[in-house]
């Protein structure tokens, strides 16, 4: 291995900086973050312990003491773990995702070794100044943390979506101020909207299987989306309409309609939608053509006819209340009706009013 990273042009001193933990100072320059904030005693992954403040020159990247290091120390803290006694809690300082070890390295160091997944600690977070588009992203969420005291993070990928978030949070602070006649601390307006209004909206987005359709998006994201358009706009759309019968107008009035229901019970985001695809066959292959299209789960009834379309087909789609009923039909249709060989074209009918007789 040496030998192939010598004839790629990495020296020494470079394959020696590749085994060793991060240092805090090169990284706390990197992001110029030299504004702090203590964020008291809490358990911290272990696979985000990357680094060390003094000592990132005596451990490898996966924590294992280097060689000049004296055993005892480790031993003793091993011992310890072995036989059931605690450990006191490490000291780390924190530049957002990733944490370094200012006290504490043989204690990290032992517990990687036993496999801990997280470890307790005191936190120290030094907040990153340098204006990237990631950390001023991060800053909001910082802001909306220290604001909220929430018992979960909100992870958003859009710059200002934050400022919503407070903003709805801060009306209702005032609802519920209103409601009981006494003044309410915003973090616990917060923790109440969290519990009553964001956690069972969230539910309602991932029982319904709208994050699949949006790799590059967050539940949070999703979340604000919905909130925006339907509790702050309030404008009229011309799709995704169903969402209504699901989600009220008013925040608020969401609150009380899902402080009646268990989660098992919050609605889904999804509903059937029909349509009528009438096809044009080219020669005689009508009969074929049927027989292979009635193989597609979403086709419900088909039919040979007479007159200006040679077959009639009933599908039953699902979609979600986000999305158009137009979007849904006309890519079915594209992917899996239009590329059968012999159809030569097609129309969509989507009934706008129905009446269905039961079947005796």
């Amino acid at each position: 291995m040496g030998r192939l990273l010598k004839k790629l042009g990495i020296s020494r001193k470079q394959r020696m900086q590749r085994d060793l933990t991060k240092s805090f100072r090169e990284n706390q320059d990197m992001e110029a973050a030299y504004d702090s904030r203590d964020r008291g005693r809490r358990r911290v992954p272990m696979d985000q312990i990357v680094g060390s403040v003094g000592r990132y020159n005596d451990f490898d990247t996966k924590f294992r003491p280097k060689q000049h290091l004296p055993p005892e120390r480790l031993e003793s803290i091993k011992n310890r773990i072995r036989q059931g006694k605690p450990l006191s809690p490490v000291i780390l300082y924190q530049i957002k995702d990733q944490y370094f070890v200012l006290d504490g390295n043989h204690r990290i160091a032992a517990a990687k070794e036993f496999g801990w997944r997280d470890i307790d600690a005191q936190i120290l977070e030094f907040i990153p100044s340098r204006n990237t588009l990631e950390n001023v992203l991060y800053r909001e969420q910082v802001d909306f943390e220290d604001k909220t005291r929430l018992p979960e993070t909100i992870k958003l990928t859009e710059i200002g979506q934050y400022a919503y978030l407070l903003k709805q949070i801060s009306e209702h602070q005032d609802f519920l101020q209103q409601e009981s006649g006494q003044s309410i601390p915003f973090s616990d307006a917060a923790n109440d909207w969290y519990q009553t209004i964001y956690r069972p909206l969230a539910a309602i987005v991932k029982q319904g299987g709208l994050i699949t359709s949006f790799p590059d998006r967050t539940l949070a994201d999703l979340y604000t989306y919905i909130a925006i358009h339907q509790w702050e706009m309030g404008r009229k759309r011309q799709y995704g309409i169903g969402i209504d019968r699901l989600i009220p107008k008013n925040m608020e009035e969401f609150r009380k309609k899902m402080s009646e229901k268990r989660e098992n019970d919050y609605p889904e985001m999804k509903r059937d939608i029909i349509a009528y695809v009438l096809m044009n066959i080219q020669g005689k292959s009508d009969l074929k053509i049927v027989e292979k299209l009635f193989t597609l789960r979403e086709v419900q009834e088909i039919h040979t006819v007479h007159g200006s379309f040679d077959v009639i087909a009933k599908i039953v789609l699902t979609r979600d209340l986000l999305s158009s009923d137009a979007e849904i039909i006309g890519q079915f249709v594209h992917d899996h009706i239009r590329q059968v060989p012999g159809i030569h074209s097609t129309q969509t009918l989507i009934p706008a009013f129905s009446k269905v007789k039961q079947q005796k």
